[in-house]
């Protein structure tokens, strides 16, 4: 049985290889390495459309017979309505059932402490106990500025906006078990439930949540008009508590990615708030009030680290509406009168075609082992379906990616529970991860010594066909030729970049495990107090920008032009400390122990046989460029 109190409420309101690791292969690595910052920069941008629910319409909303958006349901599907509307009711009246004042009841478990108005029966503060906001307080799921002006969650969403204010603005009895009650907790080895209740005027809505230790709520609601069910929707109006463009300490106007995600056919489809995409590659952006009829194992709102989703009992019956919002926010806080623009509020209201809702919420973090047990309802109509692992989406490398993120959660389990574990298990990971591609940075060398061995041989043939022009059908016998010394000497021409083709997919991996990673959430380590956010002190940059012009100034490169290899030296660590500026610094922390690292192995390498004959060309070469001193022929 519940524990019941009555305490005093208050009521609040990536790359890892930093520089380039061969000596030929210079202008290939830039390439490649300034590919990689678009890739990290802008995948969201330019990844291909997804498979995407049908385009969503308005809904039309009329205080009468309600009616569907257009193009989303058919006549079959209107929504339930009473007829009490039309006329004559067809049952009398329930007897009245309502409270007398307005009260709160707490609900509080291992997870969370969720506090109930019994007006509308809606949720004023989804506490997250073990996350803090950017102020320190305890997470509150519920975005306070949203709600005042959208709505609060579990609140109802009807086709009549009179309907809708009525019964989210009506007083219900709560009950839990058989007496009410203003505080429950929830037993560590069972479950509890509130009951809201309310009926007047032939209108009767109850509403059962369910709770457990879990971050999962059940929620069981009907309503009906004399006796005859009207479709309402379970809600969660607009945003999450973590949104950190409305925190009053926020220095930089960041604007959270929330999305509107489902579940369905075994692939996940997520909703930016406002169209994107690039050039054919679009994707539409979510509209206010749609409606759609689809069987969603899950649907709800998700951002980078906490989610709000709700899972049917029936996805094939699931009704699911997506809601779309702004508020416009000032670009600095702190002033009010700075320029504004709105803050995209993302929000979703799930119920059943019936008119009677069975569904589960969860509402917490976006943490793996989390995700990973719970599932939505399977096709026997047992929670055995899919699990809300791919909320978290760790891109198209995702394969690789999740093996990177066990390997940080193994080492920080077994590193202790000291405040520096995560860092520790970044530089860990990232020391691995260039043992392992050590042989590539190896294989680099090698192909720049081969084609080192064969310039002179290069450059005379060049010579011979020097005279014609670029669009010269014959120049095809030069690369005819070409390949065929290529062959002859056993050289790969793209043995210098096939090792960054290969790098590159555990650079992106590995970028999107950082930033993803809920766990990194106000994780800190020395002089950083986030690993999710931007190195406040720039050190880290810094250590990339020395680091990468160190390692491209040791490392030879007899096949690159000085002037090149000068210009590449000081353009690279620039681009790649200015981008570091900006990301995570976890992500900062993984570069920046990679450059070192790199830095060391050079100097290894530099030592080697292998790398003392690179040297050897490359200043063979450098003598032969500049050539002996030029005399100055006079008249005679």
């Amino acid at each position: 049985m519940a524990e019941i109190h009555n305490p005093n409420l208050q009521t609040p309101g990536s790359s890892g290889s930093g520089g380039s690791g061969s000596g030929g292969g210079m202008s290939s690595t830039m390439v490649f390495a300034l590919l990689l910052v678009v890739v990290l920069m802008g995948y969201d941008f330019f990844k291909p459309k997804p498979a995407v629910i049908n385009a969503p319409a308005q809904n039309q909303q009329q205080s009468a017979a309600p009616q569907m958006p257009a193009g989303s349901m058919t006549a079959a599907q209107a929504p339930l309505s009473g007829a009490g509307q039309s006329g004559a009711p067809l049952a009398s009246a329930s007897p009245q059932v309502s409270a007398a004042a307005e009260s709160l009841t707490t609900v509080e478990n291992s997870q969370y402490k969720i506090i109930f108005t019994n007006r509308g029966a809606q949720v004023k503060q989804w506490i997250l106990k073990q996350y803090k906001d950017n102020d320190g307080k305890p997470l509150d799921l519920v975005q306070q500025q949203a709600a005042a002006k959208f709505g609060l969650p579990l609140s109802l969403f009807t086709y009549e906006p009179a309907l809708t204010t009525e019964v989210n603005q009506a007083l219900y009895q709560v009950t839990a078990g058989i007496a009410p009650t203003s505080y429950i907790q929830v037993p560590a080895n069972g479950s509890t439930s509130l009951t809201f209740h309310y009926s007047a005027n032939g209108l009767d809505v109850l509403k059962t949540i369910h709770f457990d230790q879990s971050y999962v709520v059940g929620i069981d609601s009907q309503v009906t008009r004399y006796g005859t069910p009207v479709r309402a929707l379970i809600s969660w109006p607009a945003g999450l508590g973590d949104m950190e463009e409305f925190h009053p300490n926020t220095k930089a106007i960041v604007r959270t990615q929330s999305q509107f995600a489902s579940y369905e056919e075994g692939k996940l489809t997520a909703l930016s708030p406002r169209p994107g995409g690039f050039l054919i590659w679009t994707k539409p952006g979510v509209s206010d009030k749609a409606t759609f009829d689809q069987p969603y194992d899950f649907a709800g709102i998700s951002d980078l680290y906490f989610t709000a989703v709700f899972l049917p009992e029936t996805p094939s019956r699931a009704t699911t509406v997506t809601l779309h919002n702004a508020i416009d926010l000032p670009s600095n806080l702190s002033d009010p009168t700075s320029t504004k623009t709105p803050a995209d509020l993302l929000g979703v209201a799930m119920g059943d075609q019936s008119g009677t809702t069975h569904l589960r919420l969860y509402a917490g973090p976006k943490q793996l082992d989390v995700l990973k047990t719970i599932h939505a309802t399977g096709p026997d109509g047992k929670q055995d379906g899919p699990t809300l692992d791919p909320l978290i989406q760790f891109g198209m490398w995702a394969v690789i990616a999740k093996p990177m993120y066990l390997a940080l959660r193994f080492l920080h389990s077994h590193l202790g529970s000291g405040p520096y574990t995560w860092g520790w298990s970044i530089i860990i990971v990232t020391f691995f991860i260039n043992l392992c591609m050590l042989p590539t940075r190896l294989m680099m060398m090698k192909s720049s010594v081969k084609m080192a061995r064969i310039q002179p041989k290069v450059d005379a043939l060049k010579k011979r066909f020097a005279h014609l022009k670029p669009a010269d059908p014959k120049r095809a016998e030069m690369n005819t030729e070409m390949m065929a010394l290529y062959k002859e000497e056993g050289i790969n021409m793209y043995g210098s970049c096939l090792p960054m083709l290969i790098q590159m997919p555990l650079l992106y991996a590995i970028y999107r495990v950082l930033a993803n990673a809920v766990e990194l959430r106000q994780a800190h380590w020395f002089w950083l107090p986030d690993l999710s956010s931007a190195d406040p002190l720039y050190i880290l940059p810094a250590i990339i920008v020395v680091g990468m012009l160190v390692v491209q100034l040791i490392t030879p490169a007899p096949g690159m032009d000085p002037n090149q290899r000068r210009m590449m030296a000081i353009m690279m660590p620039a681009v790649f400390g200015f981008t570091m500026i900006h990301f995570a610094s976890g992500l900062a922390l993984y570069w920046g122990t990679g450059n070192v690292i790199n830095l060391a192995l050079q100097l290894g390498i530099n030592q080697s046989p292998l790398g003392k004959e690179l040297h050897a060309l490359a200043a063979k070469r450098a003598a032969k460029k500049l050539g002996g001193p030029k005399v100055i022929q006079g008249r005679r």
